[in-house]
């Protein structure tokens, strides 16, 4: 490992610690995502949208016994949000490509096809990728006072 590399890690490993003393955010990543890349955070927060955790309320359910928030960081540049869906989603940005794609016809004719499609945009460095899952989590979740 290179020493840019090396100081790379410690940056990162700083700005977790900061986010778990700061904002009471947990850090639940298994062996087998760290050895992948992939940085795993439960955050002090129901993973429900407002709406829903309006219906918990008027239900009476216990807010505390809800899941938390998870959201992960990918080595391949994308953060996902683990719960709150069938699958994980991305939370990358967005933005419009243009797009082309060949393909042939049964009697042999090339056609081309155009069009304009939503792509997520990567985040390469891991500890941008934390610092957007944290503003995610500040701007969506996080309770102001």
């Amino acid at each position: 490992m290179t020493n840019y590399q090396l100081k790379q890690l410690e940056l990162e490993d700083e700005f977790v610690k900061t986010m778990l003393f700061e904002y009471g955010i947990r850090e639940v990543s298994t062996p087998r995502q760290i050895k992948n890349g992939t940085r795993e955070f439960e955050f002090p927060v129901p993973c429900y949208s407002k709406p829903r955790l309006k219906w918990f309320k008027r239900k009476k359910y216990d807010l505390k016994d809800l899941p938390r928030l998870r959201l992960a960081s990918f080595e391949s540049g994308y953060v996902r949000k683990q719960n709150g869906a069938y699958t994980a989603y991305q939370i990358n940005p967005v933005y419009m490509q243009n797009t082309q794609y060949v393909w042939q016809r049964d009697n042999g004719d090339l056609y081309v096809s155009k069009g304009i499609t939503h792509t997520r945009a990567l985040i390469p460095s891991p500890i941008t990728r934390l610092n957007f899952m944290l503003n995610y989590y500040l701007k969506n979740y996080a309770r102001t006072k």
